[in-house]
């Protein structure tokens, strides 16, 4: 016999009978229908709202608020010098837009790239990012790179 949309079947098993309720005595599911008896949780539409403790004070409003968020705040995509020396060729020239390209960095962050010291540079790179620590500072200019600091407002 061959298999069409007018003779597919659920395997043995893999269905059930849906619970028909409020159908009489006989069923087990009569009268309350499952719900026990009275009360708010036996009428039709309940439904608790998230942390409702009966009316008590709930949790998360007995707790005291604490701390807060500076909405000036600024992320900054750091960067090491290890990653930039397996990545670049020599003399390569690296801006923040060279950083995204070789996933470095993600394109939300692009406008504000700090490049850290940790590692070892051996390759002349020129290096085009927003800030340097020291140590990073003096690590390319030692390898025989340049650096080039991009000022950009955090409005912008």
């Amino acid at each position: 016999m061959a298999i069409g949309l007018n003779n597919l079947k659920a395997p043995e098993g893999a269905t059930h009978k849906k619970k028909r309720i409020g159908r009489g005595p006989g069923s087990g599911l009569g009268k309350t229908s499952g719900r026990g008896n009275k009360g708010q949780k036996s009428r039709s539409g309940y439904s608790a709202k998230r942390g409702f403790e009966g009316g008590q004070m709930p949790l998360h409003r007995r707790l005291p608020k604490r701390g807060f968020t500076n909405i000036f705040k600024r992320e900054w995509a750091e960067v090491n010098l290890e990653r930039l020396g397996e990545l670049f060729e020599a003399d390569a020239i690296v801006t923040p837009e060279a950083l995204v390209e070789k996933g470095l960095v993600r394109k939300s962050l692009q406008r504000s790239i700090a490049i850290l010291g940790n590692g070892e540079l051996s390759k002349g790179l020129t290096i085009s990012a927003h800030r340097f620590t020291a140590s990073a500072r003096q690590k390319i200019e030692a390898a025989g790179g340049k650096v080039d600091v991009i000022s950009a407002k955090p409005s912008e």
